[in-house]
């Protein structure tokens, strides 16, 4: 006797309804901008028929691929830079006790949870005093200044990412590293980074999305001859809406969604083995 399947009751139905009428709110205006990247009229609102112009305008312009170039150098030194200070910090909260850890853990995730806005008011402040009390010596805000406050808040999103696989991982084999002679730098680059690297990787890519993204971080303390492709794209914006933008958008939509993909397989655990070293 084959048994069949349950029918739905109305709540689910109207549960799976709602599920989707939020998908399309979602992703519907995603999708129109897909379509008309590829719109051969220069009217974003008529469609004549298909074809790559705007993308090989994209590459041919060359201030969009100067705020490329800017966007992508800022965006592998900031990774860079904050991939290692977030590993060091998640290894120093997840194993380490020392005075005043509580307040620094609360410090860590303050870049999460503070507006943007907030952020960069206070990097450009924080700018602002530094080179004025350093006058002398010709700073300038700049990629520079765009970098560091990149590192600032990426730091945190890699801190994290990083003590949620530390959680995870068997304290004794660390422990059993120490037993057989090994030192604590040999102990973490022999058995704990191999077992975080997942993490490291999928928080250094999580850095690289939001460095390749920000818009109101980078606009606060960007300088002459510093636009991003973010910023860059906002500017477009504010002159008027056109297919150059919807494929510069869909350029950047295409590579943020890569990104975070290959960041949450990195996360995963290899294999589906536990990361504790139980078999």
């Amino acid at each position: 006797m084959s048994v069949g399947v349950r029918p739905k009751s109305p709540t689910e139905r109207l549960l799976a309804a709602n599920a989707w009428l939020v998908f399309a709110f979602l992703y519907a205006p995603i999708v129109v901008l897909a379509i008309f990247s590829f719109n051969e009229n220069s009217n974003v609102g008529i469609w004549t028929e298909f074809s790559f112009k705007w993308y090989g305008e994209m590459f041919q312009n060359a201030a969009v691929m100067n705020a490329l170039k800017n966007s992508l150098i800022i965006a592998v030194v900031s990774t860079t830079v904050a991939t290692v200070l977030g590993t060091a910090t998640a290894v120093a909260l997840e194993r380490y006790r020392f005075r005043g850890q509580r307040f620094y853990d609360g410090l860590v995730y303050m870049p999460v949870i503070i507006p943007d806005v907030t952020m960069a008011v206070m990097m450009l402040l924080f700018f602002a005093t530094a080179f004025r009390m350093t006058s002398g010596f010709g700073f300038s805000f700049g990629l520079g200044t765009i970098s560091l406050s990149h590192i600032a808040f990426s730091i945190s999103f890699v801190a994290i990412v990083v003590r949620a696989r530390l959680s995870q991982l068997d304290p004794s084999l660390e422990e059993a590293a120490a037993d057989l002679y090994a030192g604590r730098w040999m102990a973490f680059r022999k058995v704990t980074l191999p077992l975080i690297a997942p993490a490291v990787a999928g928080g250094a890519l999580l850095a690289l999305t939001l460095s390749l993204d920000d818009v109101v971080v980078t606009s606060f303390v960007a300088g002459p001859g510093a636009t991003t492709l973010p910023v860059y794209v906002f500017g477009l914006v504010r002159r008027g809406v056109t297919p150059l933008i919807n494929a510069v958008s869909v350029v950047m939509l295409t590579a943020s969604m890569v990104l975070v993909a290959v960041s949450l397989v990195f996360q995963r655990d290899r294999g589906g083995k536990p990361v504790s070293g139980d078999t």
